[in-house]
């Protein structure tokens, strides 16, 4: 096996060979096959890029990697309908020699429904380990055409791109004085569940037979087999890629179908996007005709409930920001849904909690607050930390009253409120066996420094190697703290 090294003695059992793998050197070999399918993609060589997306999906590097990726997310220990995992260092090098295109077939997938903000549920379909390790060996192969033919202004499941990078975008169309003030704020209707299977199987470049089986490899809900007739699968690896493939190209469709000074502009994160234009005729005349023709051959439509033309000055909500002019000025908070959501999750954990320590209690929150605080660190956010900071404080002190009926708030503030360097800040003081204290203390969102954020370059392209030092400079300096709360987008 060229990607582990040598083992003198007896043959090397698969825990050993798994073990001794050298992981630098089949990311790097892997890396370079996805760069010269990159080149082939840019240069419009389609033999060539079939011929090599052949080679790095017959490598042992790329299968290395694959299972390396399925059994190192969250959704590793969920058994399928197989009831299989790989969670030993054996059954992962086993699962990598078995994957083998020749006589495999998909099985079918576990159903199971998650809630959706509005109430209804969303159906999710769970691909057996081994299935998911062969969509990520064939994503491999995909990913660097599909980063390639992207649209410049997509940012939803791509590399080195997020959520801040849209919004970052939204920032600089809409910023200025001159910005247009008109938005189609529109939702694709269940992207994921309605693509056509048809013009996957003819439009995405990869292995037709293996995707056909990912497709059409139907679910199983309370023992009963249904078959698949349109949709990608929402639990597959490989699902969020075709998806984004599928609406590639909408960019330059929106682009074309208005005049050069209509003030256009598109901002994608997955089935979820904003395109403004210079007045509302534009977008009811020009662009909303051009979308509809370029979802209708996928299979896909607008959402009539969550499409609609408004002016910034209402204020505009798309991935959990608020964004509004006041007196020419955009401002770009936390949106007061997100700010919800997020304090009615402490509140449940918080009552939860009764009958736990303070700090188990602590030991929960903290994860939510700072992932929260975190997202939302890169816009106008200050006045918002602060008031969910005070409502987290007021439902922690009904918590210790319930607690704590009789104490009066000398005992409480000594026991709960005794930061040394924070005055009210909730803490508690664990001792073990031998004595130790250990110290735990609540963070609140103020504590997370808002900072300005660098968007990525739109052409930005991992698989290309003339961005490689763009790419290294940006992870040393991509953003920075920042005194005052400005709004993102200054780059």
């Amino acid at each position: 096996m060229t990607g582990v090294e040598k083992l003198t003695g007896a043959a090397p059992s698969h825990e050993e060979c798994w073990k001794a793998i050298n992981w630098p050197k089949a990311e790097n070999a892997v890396k370079r096959l996805q760069m010269r399918i990159a080149k082939a993609e840019r240069e419009g060589k389609r033999g060539k890029v079939k011929a090599l997306q052949w080679i790095l999906s017959h490598s042992f590097f790329a299968k290395l990697l694959a299972v390396k990726r399925v059994c190192g997310n969250k959704g590793a220990k969920c058994p399928c309908v197989d009831g299989k995992i790989w969670h030993t260092p054996a059954r992962k090098m086993h699962g990598a020699l078995s994957l083998k295109r020749q006589g495999y077939q998909a099985q079918p997938l576990r159903r199971i429904l998650i809630p959706k903000k509005n109430g209804k549920k969303r159906p999710l379909g769970i691909p057996t380990i081994k299935d998911r390790a062969m969509q990520a060996l064939y994503l491999l192969s995909l990913s660097p055409i599909a980063e390639t033919r992207a649209d410049r202004n997509s940012y939803g499941f791509r590399y080195n791109r997020s959520c801040r990078d849209a919004i970052s975008q939204c920032f600089r169309a809409l910023a200025k004085s001159n910005s247009s003030r008109n938005i189609l704020d529109a939702d694709i209707k269940a992207c994921f569940d309605w693509i056509d299977h048809d013009w996957l199987l003819n439009n995405i470049p990869i292995d037709k037979r293996m995707l056909r089986q990912w497709l059409k490899s139907g679910y199983l809900e309370n023992r009963t087999l249904y078959p698949t007739t349109r949709g990608t699968p929402q639990g597959g690896i490989i699902s969020p890629t075709l998806a984004n493939m599928c609406l590639d190209g909408l960019e330059e469709v929106i682009q074309a179908s208005c005049p050069r000074r209509s003030k256009v502009n598109f901002i994608r994160y997955a089935d979820d996007f904003i395109t403004t234009a210079a007045s509302r005729a534009y977008l009811e005349k020009n662009i909303l005709p051009a979308i509809r023709r370029f979802l209708k051959p996928r299979g896909l439509a607008l959402s009539k409930e969550k499409t609609r033309i408004i002016r910034i000055e209402e204020g505009v909500e798309f991935l959990g920001q608020r964004m509004q002019k006041f007196q020419n000025k955009l401002l770009t908070t936390p949106s007061k849904e997100s700010k919800q959501s997020f304090l009615k999750k402490v509140s449940q954990i918080i009552r939860s909690c009764h009958g736990q320590k303070a700090h188990e209690m602590i030991k929960r929150l903290n994860p939510i607050i700072r992932g929260w605080a975190n997202y939302h660190r890169y816009v106008q956010s200050a006045e918002t930390f602060s008031e969910a900071g005070t409502s987290i404080y007021q439902t922690l002190k009904r918590w210790i009253k319930r607690r704590h009926p009789n104490k009066n708030w000398d005992w409480i503030k000594k026991t709960y409120f005794n930061h040394p360097r924070r005055p009210w800040a909730f803490c508690s003081t664990v001792k073990d066996k031998n004595g130790k204290k250990t110290f735990y203390e609540l963070i609140t969102p103020s504590q997370i420094k808002c900072v300005r954020y660098i968007k990525i370059k739109g052409s930005f392209n991992p698989f290309d190697p003339t961005y490689r030092e763009y790419l290294k400079q940006r992870r040393k300096c991509s953003s920075y703290p920042i005194t005052n709360n400005l709004a993102v987008g200054f780059s």
